[in-house]
């Protein structure tokens, strides 16, 4: 199981350092485009400097916006890591006090304002899941949908009737898909399908 966390909701963290004022805005993110949309909406037009940075699994970037290279952005990177994060885009704003800070007060003021930022927000464990789809008949459904809606961890998505029952979407944590479809098929006597990702489960 992953030992990673990411951000419940967006959080907002704010420092003066030496006349330069430094907001930092973070949250959970799901995938590139998102962590662009991210860092698009809590860009500010009329600061000096947007920095930002994001972590997404081993996928990861970063910019300087401007100031001196691998004074913000890198920094700012590192503090997502070292809060063992994922999933996660950071956006430092700062709006230029008229005192410079020179690059190791850069790499300070960036990565202590993100780090300050993180350690603010609420964070929840992330959990590999995996999907999977259960087929099975009218006489089965109600005691299925209250025992995976019983399982741990299991989100149940949509279901879509048939002809002869229901075909039920579900998210699994990856550790628990073999119980949940033993689980499955004991209250069925076998009579129910589970598929992973298309592929059908040894079920008893």
């Amino acid at each position: 199981m992953s030992n990673l966390s990411t951000l419940v909701a967006t959080v907002t963290a704010r420092q003066e350092i030496k006349k330069s004022r430094f907001i930092a805005i973070a949250g959970p993110v799901s995938d590139e485009a998102t962590a662009k949309e991210f860092i698009a909406a809590h860009s500010d037009q009329t600061a000096n400097h947007n920095c930002w940075a994001w972590r997404i699994g081993q996928a990861y970037r970063f910019s300087d916006d401007g100031e001196p290279g691998g004074t913000a952005g890198k920094p700012m990177l590192q503090a997502i890591d070292g809060q063992s994060l994922d999933r996660v885009a950071v956006v430092v704003t700062r709006w230029f006090g008229g005192v410079l800070l020179g690059s190791g007060g850069l790499m300070r003021a960036y990565g202590g304002t993100a780090a300050m930022c993180l350690r603010e927000a609420e964070k929840m464990p992330l959990v590999d899941t995996v999907a999977a789809t259960i087929n099975c008949g009218f006489s089965d459904l109600a005691l299925l949908q209250a025992r995976l809606e019983a399982f741990p961890g299991a989100q149940l998505g949509n279901q879509a009737f048939t002809d002869t029952g229901a075909e039920l979407s579900v998210l699994i944590p990856k550790d628990e898909a073999d119980s949940m479809a033993r689980m499955v098929g004991d209250l069925t006597s076998g009579r129910a399908v589970v598929e992973f990702d298309g592929k059908r489960a040894q079920t008893p």
